[in-house]
């Protein structure tokens, strides 16, 4: 076999660092020594992976085909590492939890104070997503769990689901913007003519949500429900928030709740799991998030 895992592992650090020194320093090699594996593989296939005639390579169609595909056989080979990892010792060397960014963080603190009590050696990595973004991150990216991904889930055996609950959804704005004053149920047309604050959707790969959005309506976007709610409240725009996000200010007058005639009230959340992995710490934790029952009533 021609291609070889290095040679995919070079091609996702340019995607994601934007030049060859880049890419090389993340890697701890050369520049010179990543240009000359990926031309080997292009003269051994016949093919071209990146358009050198500009001031800086692109992927070619025929490259981003590989960067996509080869994602997909890097993350096989993590999770051919960890497997193996597992049966050997029963307790993974790394857990990937990937969060969607509507759940509250701070509600995982007892949890990881009482997986550490356990005094394992398995190190535990948190990361935020939005929307598509977090179902992601179990389909293309290697999360062993993923909490609070909003929204229909994949299908596929490769994976377990539960449904959560839901979320409520709030419309807001400050206290002084226009739709404040309106007393009426908000209508589209009206909504359409304010500014929407949006969380983008942080997915690479599969096709992005949007929810309680107009097509018709300008836009702001952000990445996370800190910068959202910072302008909400600054009253640069309107927009939907869940509404454990939405209480403390909603508590002290520096948002508004509004009436809409036209929205989604509430998003389903869920926890999904990758079937395959049975380590002790990925049980552990996938009993204790079940069982927990502050998220339990996060999503009643």
């Amino acid at each position: 076999m021609r291609i070889n895992l290095d040679v995919l592992l070079i091609l996702d650090a340019i995607d994601k660092y934007g030049t060859f020194a880049a890419a090389a320093e993340s890697l701890f090699k050369t520049p010179a020594a990543l240009s000359y594996m990926i031309q080997k593989l292009e003269k051994d296939l016949n093919i071209e992976l990146l358009d050198r005639s500009g001031h800086r390579a692109k992927f070619t169609d025929t490259g981003l085909m590989m960067l996509e595909k080869g994602r997909l056989l890097l993350s096989a080979a993590k999770d051919l590492e960890k497997q193996a990892l597992q049966l050997s010792s029963g307790w993974e060397k790394e857990l990937v939890i990937a969060l969607d960014v509507s759940f509250p963080f701070e509600v995982l603190f007892p949890l990881i104070d009482a997986f550490h009590a356990l005094n394992k050696q398995t190190r535990l990595k948190f990361s935020y997503h939005t929307l598509a973004g977090s179902w992601e991150e179990l389909t293309h990216n290697g999360a062993d769990i993923i909490l609070g991904a909003i929204n229909e889930p994949p299908t596929s055996a490769a994976w377990s689901y539960k449904m959560l609950g839901t979320l409520d959804n709030v419309f807001v704005v400050a206290p002084a913007h226009p739709l404040a004053a309106i007393a009426d149920k908000l209508t589209n047309e009206q909504l359409c003519l304010h500014r929407a604050i949006v969380i983008s959707d942080s997915a690479r790969f599969c096709h992005p949500m949007q929810t309680n959005l107009m097509d018709e309506q300008p836009q702001i976007h952000v990445d996370d429900f800190h910068s959202k709610v910072a302008l909400l409240r600054a009253g640069m725009g309107c927009g939907f928030l869940p509404r454990h996000i939405a209480s403390p200010w909603l508590a002290t007058g520096e948002l508004v709740e509004k009436s809409v005639i036209s929205f989604r009230e509430k998003d389903v959340a869920y926890m999904a799991w990758r079937d395959g992995r049975n380590g002790l710490a990925h049980r552990w934790w996938r009993k204790a998030l079940l069982e927990n029952p502050n998220i339990a009533r996060l999503y009643q």
